[in-house]
């Protein structure tokens, strides 16, 4: 609410929504089936924040160099840049949920059963900050929207529907074919039915105003960022 800070929103409605707002609907499916998934968010719930602070300590950022962590925590790039690491559990940094797309869920629990973050966090800190299993990225999304909310960061979730996996960063899907025109299982690149990622509401004084306002975060475990 502070007119100086770089999460401020000036709009009360987006500020009830973006930051207050404890429920919200996460979209999934297809693009010719759109379902829409009931969550709880749950970021003031005790003992939330202090879950999220822990978060923030068991980074490996933090690990690295704790007291420019520590100096770097206003800042809602560099904050946003660890908790999307720390959501996911793919980096041996005790992170909050590990990932799985196939195969059985018969012995931890199936990522479509989840409904909320309150219950997952809990869980993550009863079992030492080890990853919870398992989620997929409506859920990975789901988490981080709580823990950025619950740190004051204006944050929601966006859904996308035949959502462009591009692995090579050459930003296209390549597809490979023979003479003959059948096509050759070769690619890696893929289009997913949907994919989920979190936005959240900041102002960018490293790249100017004209990039002010939603920036995109990916707590999904895919590709590496910065190796």
């Amino acid at each position: 609410w502070f007119s100086g800070d770089d999460v401020y929103m000036a709009n009360e409605n987006e500020t009830q929504e973006y930051v207050l707002n404890e429920n919200g609907i996460i979209f999934v499916g297809n693009a010719k089936y759109i379902e829409a998934r009931g969550w709880y968010y749950g970021q003031f719930q005790d003992p939330l924040l202090n879950i999220c602070l822990t978060m923030l300590d068991l980074s490996l950022y933090y690990r690295q160099d704790p007291a420019i962590d520590v100096s770097r925590r206003g800042d809602p790039k560099y904050v946003g840049r660890v908790i999307s690491s720390m959501i996911n559990g793919n980096d041996n940094d005790n992170g909050v949920l590990l990932g799985k797309w196939q195969g059985s869920f018969h012995s931890h629990e199936n990522p479509s059963r989840w409904d909320g973050s309150v219950v997952i966090l809990q869980k993550w800190r009863q079992d030492n900050y080890k990853p919870v299993q398992y989620g997929q990225c409506w859920v990975f999304a789901g988490v981080m929207c709580t823990v950025l909310r619950c740190l004051g960061i204006p944050t929601r979730l966006v859904s996308n529907f035949n959502s462009a996996h591009d692995v090579d960063r050459n930003l296209s899907i390549d597809k490979y074919y023979d003479s003959s025109g059948k096509s050759l299982n070769i690619g890696k690149d893929s289009t997913w039915d949907y994919h989920v990622w979190n936005e959240s509401w900041f102002i960018r004084p490293d790249l100017g105003t004209s990039y002010n306002g939603w920036q995109v975060l990916d707590a999904t475990p895919q590709e590496q960022s910065k190796g």
